[in-house]
């Protein structure tokens, strides 16, 4: 018996913040952020939404792709950088703004890579656990809480949103196949947010010198991900017992269009094989792989029995992917 996707959905936010505006502001030439990044806009959340918000709608419109009452759900994984507060978990407020009392709840914490860590955590779980029959998984990220926006090295990247998908069991051959999660603390100190926990505690001090902002070192994130996504995707395909040829459709973390392309060359895939969402949300961390899945399932770039492959990198430094044969809606 496998786990699949019985449904997804997605939500971004309703302010649509393009790069030539954030330019603007950024006092950076014109087209300089689109041709560093290939975004032309990124969505940022009301001053009244929250993650949870966020993940609710999207949770919601996948159940209802599904064909499944909130009530009916066992369990919520969900993944994010941005939680609504430091406590409780962000899953156990959208377990009751979807009145799903019956669920367990947890976060996931991965950056970028929060969602296919999620997704494997609940894949595991179903497998293993009888009383589990239908699991939420949800990616979100509102990064307009977080940034700087006089930084341009983070503040032109991201954006708000969320994704989630609904997983259960099935006896066909559609499901996930298998994937490969790592990490290397080592690189912890690539992508940070250096106060407002225990080692740096919230304090005027670390407001005044920018602590509690979204930092990032980029041109080493890139080279990182850059080095490691060949054998990171043999790993991958080796893990599911599948090659390169049978894939349909790559949908990765929506990173940074640029670097993506250069993923693309570097893998020798078709540009019609990496589904991009990037250009118009921006980097929505947690929240981008299954942002990606539902708007390629919505446009048609998924069929019954295609073979869907997953990829992530993240702060931590993390990393991962999955592969799963789609089922159709």
């Amino acid at each position: 018996m496998n786990t699949t996707i019985l449904g997804t959905g997605s939500y971004l936010p309703k302010e649509v913040l393009t790069s030539e505006e954030l330019g603007a502001r950024l006092g950076v030439a014109d087209g300089w952020i689109f041709d560093k990044t290939l975004i032309r806009e990124r969505r940022v959340a009301a001053p009244h939404e929250a993650s949870s918000d966020l993940a609710t709608e999207a949770a919601q419109r996948a159940l209802d792709d599904a064909g499944i009452d909130a009530a009916d759900v066992d369990l919520i994984v969900l993944a994010t950088s941005t939680p609504d507060q430091p406590l409780p978990a962000t899953a156990c407020l959208v377990q009751r703004n979807l009145g799903a009392a019956g669920a367990a709840a947890f976060d996931v914490a991965a950056v970028c890579t929060g969602f296919v860590y999620a997704l494997s955590v609940a894949n595991a779980m179903l497998a293993a656990t009888p009383q589990y029959r239908v699991v939420l998984v949800i990616g979100v990220d509102t990064y307009s809480r977080i940034l700087d926006y006089r930084d341009r090295r983070t503040a032109c990247l991201f954006g708000d949103g969320a994704g989630a998908v609904v997983l259960g069991r099935t006896d066909g051959p559609r499901g996930i196949l298998g994937g490969v999660l790592g990490a290397d603390g080592s690189l912890a100190d690539l992508v940070e947010i250096p106060g407002g926990g225990s080692r740096k505690p919230a304090s005027a001090d670390t407001v005044e010198q920018g602590d509690h902002f979204f930092k990032m070192r980029g041109r080493e994130v890139r080279t990182a991900a850059g080095t490691a996504i060949t054998g990171l995707i043999a790993d991958i395909l080796g893990a599911a017992g599948i090659t390169m040829d049978d894939v349909n459709l790559v949908v990765p973390h929506q990173a940074n269009g640029v670097m993506m392309r250069e993923w693309s060359t570097k893998l020798g895939l078709a540009p019609e094989m990496m589904h991009m969402t990037v250009g118009t949300t921006g980097n929505t961390g947690a929240a981008s792989v299954p942002i990606g899945l539902d708007d390629a399932a919505r446009t048609g770039r998924l069929s019954t029995g295609d073979i869907v492959l997953t990829v992530a990198f993240g702060g931590g430094f993390t990393w991962g992917g999955l592969v799963l044969r789609w089922g159709g809606r």
